[in-house]
């Protein structure tokens, strides 16, 4: 009699491997991102230009994939704690470790300007306003950074929690959408800052919509499965193309963040990137990467070696990759990658396995 009320109460069991292989990709794309030697005001021929568009565009619907996913994953915590107890926990689980590498950024970071100083290469501001230098050191990583998710991630739930009792109503969804199409439009308007990463409040919307999704997942399920691949890969097609044309369009109006992840036309084309994940399900040869255990320490750790480690091994080389081709800084751009998703992805099952394992967020 007990197992069968327990049956009959107990909410129906969703299958979500799918975020495995969303989180797993998604991971490989930020890392991809991060890793670019190709700057975009380096070619002017449209065949160089093509390519560089491309390489830089594939993969910016990483950003709200993740907070999309988040959303489905966060969806049932939201219910099952209060909301002082859930921030308690993603404190721990999720702060507490992103606190750690910020502060080893930010320390590595002057000591390197420290030991330039001591060689006599100039301090600048680390000389000469040593407040002012820590201060924009700070600005810079909290909001111009990789680190800049974290933050964002919690003001975006904050929001959410404050709006708890009105978190499936669609008005509340039509809201927030409209607040993240200002920040699309500002883009070209420019009314204040047009850096995705300080974009507060303009990423709540696809948690909200994360959130949405989990509470139907049956019949979103539903209708994903009906569409054809046909559709969906000319859909990606498509927005892929209006994403890499809006992107001109803003880089000669002089836009320097041409490819900032909130314009309009990647919206789309990240929308349309997630339901083709979706659909994929879940993919076995990436279950060794362990995306689960590992994506969280990858992203920590990943920004570390790009900025800090990398350096140390091209410095001695005087690399000037406006020197290079396109092709070039492509094969560059994929070996820094290969580095850093690979150092990255070691460090974190190395430290999963000791005591230290809090610091990838396990």
């Amino acid at each position: 009699m007990n197992t069968e009320l327990t049956q009959q109460a107990a909410p129906e069991k969703k299958n979500f491997d799918f975020v495995d292989t969303i989180r797993c990709i998604s991971m490989m794309g930020i890392v991809w991102e991060h890793s670019s030697a190709i700057s975009i005001e380096l070619y002017a021929d449209k065949s160089s230009l093509i390519v560089q568009s491309f390489t830089l565009q594939v993969f910016k619907f990483v950003s709200i994939a993740f907070f999309l996913i988040a959303g489905f994953l966060i969806n049932h915590k939201f219910q099952e704690y209060p909301a002082k107890q859930y921030l308690k926990n993603r404190f721990k689980n999720t702060v507490k470790p992103w606190l750690f590498w910020v502060i080893l950024f930010m320390a590595i970071t002057i000591l390197d300007r420290f030991v330039a100083w001591a060689k006599g290469s100039g301090g600048g501001l680390f000389n000469t306003d040593f407040p002012l230098y820590l201060y924009n050191l700070v600005k810079m990583v909290l909001f111009f950074s990789p680190y800049w998710f974290i933050l964002n991630f919690l003001i975006c739930i904050s929001i959410l929690l404050l709006f708890k009792r009105y978190l499936y109503k669609i008005w509340l969804g039509v809201l927030l959408g409209l607040i993240s199409l200002v920040y699309s439009v500002n883009l070209h308007f420019r009314w204040f800052e047009t850096t995705h990463s300080a974009a507060l409040f303009g990423f709540v919307f696809y948690l909200w919509l994360g959130v949405y999704l989990n509470r139907y997942f049956s019949q979103f399920k539903a209708i994903v499965d009906r569409i054809p691949w046909l559709v969906i890969g000319l859909a990606l097609l498509v927005t892929l193309s209006m994403s890499m044309a809006e992107a001109f369009y803003l880089l000669d109006s002089g836009l320097k963040d041409a490819y900032n992840t909130l314009r309009v036309t990647n919206i789309l084309y990240s929308l349309v990137a997630f339901l083709a994940l979706f659909k994929m399900g879940p993919i076995s040869a990436l279950k060794s990467l362990k995306p689960r255990q590992t994506t969280f320490g990858i992203y920590l750790i990943h920004f570390i070696i790009l900025e800090r480690v990398l350096p140390l091994i091209f410095q001695p080389l005087k690399l000037d990759f406006s020197q290079f081709n396109i092709y070039v800084n492509t094969a560059i751009t994929l070996g820094r990658f290969l580095f850093a998703y690979i150092v990255s992805i070691v460090l974190t099952m190395l430290l999963s396995k000791t005591k230290m394992k809090w610091l990838v967020g396990q």
